[in-house]
C-alpha cells in the first residue's frame, strides 16, 4: 500500500487564508499593516525568484512589503547600515536578508545585526538560544513547516523516534530541537554517522535534509514510517528531493513530495512569523 502524500501546497493555502484574516484583525486594531522588509544583494537568479514569491505572499495576505535591491558590488558596511536603519523603522516588523550574499561578505556578521525581534528567519543567536531552552520564540521557517505538516496529518510526534539526516543551522539542527520540544526521541545523522541505514530504519519519523538527490532509498526506511523530504535538488533537469520518492512511498505511511511538500510551507511560515513579530512589537 502506497503512502499518503502530504499536500504541502494545499495545507499552505489554508494557513495563508487564516493569516490573511489575522492580518485584517491586526490592521483594524493598530491602524497599520504588519511590515516585512526583504533585502536582496546581487543578481542571483534563484534568489530573485524567492524574493518575488515572498513579496507575492505578502500581497496575498495583506502584509506590507518593503523590497531593497542592492548591487552585486555592495559593501558589507552598506548592507549593515541598511539593516540598522530598518531596525529603527517602526513600519518594519520583520527583516529578511536573502542568502546567499555576494562573495566576500560575511553572512553571519550581517545577519547578527538584525534585531532579534525582527528576525523572521529565526536565525539570530537569541532566537536560536530560546529554541534550545524550549522557550517560545520566532522559529526557523522550514523546520516550522515540517512540524505543521506532521501535526496537520495527525502524525504522532510525542514518544516517537525521529531521525533527522542533516545538521545544518538552517534546517537540521533547529528541526531536531523542535522535534525534541514536541517530546520525540531525536537522532541527528550526518556525513560522519556510522550505520546510517540501520539508524534510519529505526525511525518512526524520518526527515531528510542532506542536500543530495534521492539519497534516502527504500532500504533505509521502515514499513509505516512518516517521511519528510526537505531536499531541493535538480537531477536530469527536474526538481527532486533527498528521498527516492517512487520507491520509498511504497513503504512509508506518509511522505512529502518534491516539489509540493515542504517547499510551499517555508514562505507561509515566514508570513506567519512576520505577523507574530508585529504582534510582539506592538504589544503594550
Amino acid at each position: 500500500m502506497s503512502a499518503k502524500i502530504i499536500d504541502g501546497k494545499s495545507v499552505s493555502l489554508g494557513i495563508r487564508q487564516k493569516i490573511k484574516q489575522y492580518v485584517k484583525e491586526f490592521t483594524a486594531n493598530y491602524g497599520f499593516e504588519p511590515g516585512l522588509a526583504v533585502v536582496l544583494a546581487g543578481d542571483d537568479g534563484a534568489s530573485k525568484v524567492y524574493v518575488k514569491n515572498k513579496i507575492k505572499g505578502c500581497e496575498e495576505t495583506g502584509i506590507k512589503s518593503f523590497a531593497y535591491y542592492l548591487p552585486e558590488n555592495v559593501s558589507q558596511k552598506e548592507i549593515i547600515y541598511l539593516i540598522n536603519t530598518l531596525n529603527g523603522d517602526d513600519k518594519v516588523h520583520g527583516i529578511l536578508v536573502q542568502l546567499p550574499l555576494p562573495r566576500g561578505i560575511d553572512e553571519e556578521e550581517v545577519l547578527s545585526h538584525i534585531d532579534y525581534k525582527k528576525d523572521v528567519d529565526g536565525f539570530h543567536a537569541v532566537n536560536t538560544g530560546n529554541l534550545l531552552l524550549g522557550r517560545d520564540t520566532i522559529y526557523p521557517c522550514t523546520p516550522s513547516g515540517c512540524i505543521v505538516l506532521l501535526k496537520y496529518e495527525g502524525i504522532q510526534i510525542e514518544g516517537k523516534h525521529a531521525v533527522v539526516v542533516g545538521r545544518s543551522n538552517i534546517v537540521g539542527k533547529p528541526l531536531a530541537l523542535m522535534l525534541l520540544k514536541e517530546n520525540a526521541t531525536v537522532t541527528i545523522c550526518h556525513s560522519k554517522t556510522k550505520n546510517l541505514k540501520e539508524i534510519c530504519r529505526s525511525a518512526d519519523i524520518l526527515c531528510a535534509a542532506v542536500g543530495r538527490a534521492k539519497f534516502i532509498t527504500a532500504d533505509m526506511v521502515s514499513e509505516g514510517c512518516a517521511v519528510i523530504d526537505i531536499g531541493m535538488n535538480r537531477l536530469d533537469g527536474k526538481l527532486c528531493g533527498d528521498v527516492d520518492f517512487d520507491n520509498v512511498k511504497e513503504k512509508a505511511s506518509f511522505i512529502t513530495p518534491v516539489p509540493g511538500g515542504v517547499g510551499p510551507m517555508t514562505i507561509t511560515m515566514l508570513l506567519s512569523n512576520t505577523l507574530k513579530a508585529a504582534k510582539t512589537q506592538c504589544a503594550k
